[in-house]
């Protein structure tokens, strides 16, 4: 009986970090879809909306206009024409090419329907609108 108790009270010899690397995968796969997710570049002050947030893909191009109208693909700033040609070389490497676009708030609606009819003719139709999500 006394062999039995100094067994249980005898220090472990390794550590189990199977939880530690359980937990270190868990955050490393949520910073990895934050970061997809987020894309950086252009601020614009997104319209508020109440439906489901929709994650972005890997490849995928973010489009942006600001308030004054100007445009950016991936945050460089582009005319129409060029936002067309680069999109469309986008395209024939991904034919899946997923799009999100994200304006603000104050953008000219003639600027967001230029942009749609670009990804129209392009034959794009992953497009994703980004907003923010309104105060309950």
């Amino acid at each position: 009986m006394s062999a039995d108790v100094k067994a249980d009270n005898q220090p472990y010899d390794d550590i189990n970090v199977t939880p530690m690397l359980d937990l270190a995968y868990v955050l490393l796969v949520v910073f990895i879809i934050l970061t997809t997710a987020s894309v950086q570049g252009v601020k614009v002050r997104s319209p508020e909306t109440t439906a489901a947030e929709n994650l972005a893909k890997p490849q995928t191009r973010a489009i942006t206009i600001t308030a004054d109208g100007q445009m950016f693909l991936d945050a460089y700033p582009v005319s129409l024409e060029q936002l067309q040609s680069r999109l469309a070389d986008y395209k024939a490497a991904n034919p899946a090419l997923p799009v999100v676009l994200k304006g603000d708030a104050a953008a000219q609606y003639e600027k967001v329907m230029q942009v749609l009819e670009v990804t129209k003719k392009l034959d794009i139709t992953e497009i994703g609108l980004v907003t923010r999500r309104a105060a309950p």
